[in-house]
């Protein structure tokens, strides 16, 4: 069960930088579409379960390096190898985001000069990848129960603070142009899948016993949907007045109590981080065996690059990207789930 908390947590770290770290892409995917929002967060929360239990133990069953082994098996050798190409452009691309969004981050946060910002960013990553991935995992899995914490705080207190009504607030959230609230759910899970899946295909290698694999997958599943949750009713509490804010969550914090909008502020830069690390790795090791005496010298190389490209207008290129993701983060649902029909939810052993 250890192994499966590790799992869990690591899934959990690869996906908040993406998805959580502004509190605007839930209230575009859940928030905006009023209580529905609510089935939402539940449809969100069981797909993330059952994609990360099937990844993680597609991972262990094939003791794969890299995601490329899990795509060419669930998606066959002509479209996998398409999908394998994307995904590894994807983990580049926003490793970049990442560095980027890291300079803004020290930038506007701390008043640190975003070149400096980044380049710590990026040297923290770099740093971490020289460990063995089982001390990477346990990295990332590490900073999910501080984030718990601090969100369900936020979250507490920004309820007891309401200044009018959750009916009332909900009006204020409620927008008619998001479409279905069904369909925010399932982008909100496609466009994360695409970041998640090749680290967690590397993590459930890791572990013991397939069990094991596919319990880290429905624990950060579960997790996921908690932190979504709260972040949900923390942004309702509050949405009388923070409509408009580019960083949501971080103003809250503030509004709360100074020492936790500096409690968040270091929040935001952990969630930057753990996707940051999760998704290098992941690019690296598409390329080279963590055994491989070349390995610490293309995790320098690679950071390096993905660090300048962050300055010199390649996050224009990650907007795009972003949003390309979201459709193969839907085609690689559909794959799996048919794959799960098709084999009446065998895996190999």
């Amino acid at each position: 069960m250890r192994n499966s908390i590790k799992i869990g947590g690591a899934f959990v770290g690869l996906m908040i930088g993406g998805g959580f770290a502004s509190g605007q892409e839930i209230m575009y995917y859940f928030l905006s579409h009023g209580w529905h929002g609510l089935f939402g967060v539940a449809v969100a929360s069981a797909l993330f379960a059952f994609l990360g239990m099937s990844i993680a133990m597609l991972g262990h069953s094939l003791k794969t390096a890299s995601h490329k082994e899990v795509v060419l098996f669930i998606a066959g050798p002509t479209i996998g190898s398409i999908i394998d190409c994307l995904i590894t452009v994807f983990s580049f691309c926003i490793t970049v985001a990442m560095f980027a969004g890291a300079a803004s981050a020290f930038d506007v946060l701390f008043g640190m000069n975003g070149v400096i910002g980044g380049l710590l960013m990026m040297g923290f990553s770099v740093i971490t990848l020289m460990f063995n991935v089982e001390k990477i995992i346990a990295i990332l899995a590490i900073t999910v129960p501080y984030l718990i914490v601090i969100i369900a705080i936020i979250a507490i207190a920004s309820i007891g603070s309401m200044d009018s009504g959750f009916t009332e607030q909900m009006q204020m959230a409620q927008s008619p142009s998001t479409g279905h609230w069904l369909i925010g759910a399932l982008l909100y899970v496609s466009y994360n899948l695409a970041v998640g899946l090749p680290m967690l295909a590397v993590m459930g290698s890791t572990v013991k016993s397939k069990r094991e694999a596919g319990m880290g997958g429905i624990i950060g599943g579960f997790l996921l949907g908690v932190l979504i949750l709260l972040v949900f009713v923390a942004l309702l509490s509050k949405m009388d007045a923070m409509i408009g804010k580019p960083m949501p969550m971080l103003w809250i914090a503030m509004d709360v109590h100074p020492v936790f909008g500096i409690l968040m502020a270091i929040t935001l830069i952990v969630m930057i981080y753990s996707t940051a690390v999760g998704v290098l790795y992941s690019f690296v090791v598409r390329f080279v065996s963590p055994k491989s005496k070349n390995y610490k010298l293309f995790v320098i190389f690679s950071a390096l690059a993905a660090y300048f490209a962050s300055f010199i207008g390649f996050t224009t290129i990650v907007g795009t990207v972003y949003s390309i993701m979201g459709y193969l983060g839907l085609i690689i649902i559909a794959v799996i789930l048919w794959t799960w029909v098709k084999r009446k939810g065998m895996l190999p052993e």
